[in-house]
């Protein structure tokens, strides 16, 4: 118990907690100033946007096709397209979300016109971030494996373990409930033990 019977632990605690909020909210504060300017036409603040979101489109849209060149044409189409309807655009709070929404769109769209012709993957093609999937890229070519998972599992995999984020955002950025976000998410943990299962006995 973190902090029952424990007033250090308790204030400890209460301070993290206090200090996670305020970013947070510092955060959301940046954002919402950055989107006034940018409908203001400043164009420094749209650089600053695009620098501070463009590593993690870019990196989400890599995963995706596996290949740098397409990953960067399609990061940058999700940036033309959100400033194309940036007048349009009601701040939430969920800048981030909205990008990957228009980003996912965009890699749809390539699987469908790429899908008679392959991209070819090279290591130094793949990012290299995100927590472990069940080692995964060392004990079987990425490109296999994702390819092997249907698009709605695909998307949860790439959502959670190589973009960071959690199940109740996935859940808003794909618009569907969090238990079902939940359950595609645990689905994909179980064909990608399957596909794990039946490298091995290839080899």
């Amino acid at each position: 118990m973190l902090y029952k019977n424990n007033r250090f632990d308790c204030y400890t605690y209460q301070k993290a907690l206090s200090i996670h909020v305020d970013e947070g909210r510092k955060k959301v504060d940046r954002d919402f100033h950055l989107i006034r300017e940018m409908k203001n036409g400043d164009t420094a603040a749209m650089e600053q946007f695009v620098r501070q979101y463009y590593p993690l489109i870019r990196q989400y849209c890599q995963i995706h096709v596996l290949d740098r060149g397409y990953a960067e044409d399609l990061t940058q189409e999700t940036f033309e397209r959100f400033f194309r309807s940036l007048s349009e655009f009601h701040y939430t709070g969920k800048t981030l979300n909205y990008l990957y929404v228009i980003a996912g769109n965009l890699c749809k769209n390539f699987y469908k016109k790429k899908k008679e012709t392959p991209v070819n993957v090279s290591q130094e093609n793949l990012p290299n971030s995100g927590p472990s999937l069940y080692s995964v890229e060392d004990r079987l070519d990425l490109e296999k494996a994702m390819e092997q998972l249907p698009d709605e599992f695909r998307e949860v995999v790439i959502l959670y373990y190589f973009q960071g984020l959690k199940l109740k955002e996935i859940a808003e950025i794909l618009d569907i409930r969090l238990p079902l976000a939940g359950y595609r998410l645990a689905k994909a943990r179980k064909l990608l033990r399957v596909l794990l299962s039946e490298e091995e006995h290839h080899e």
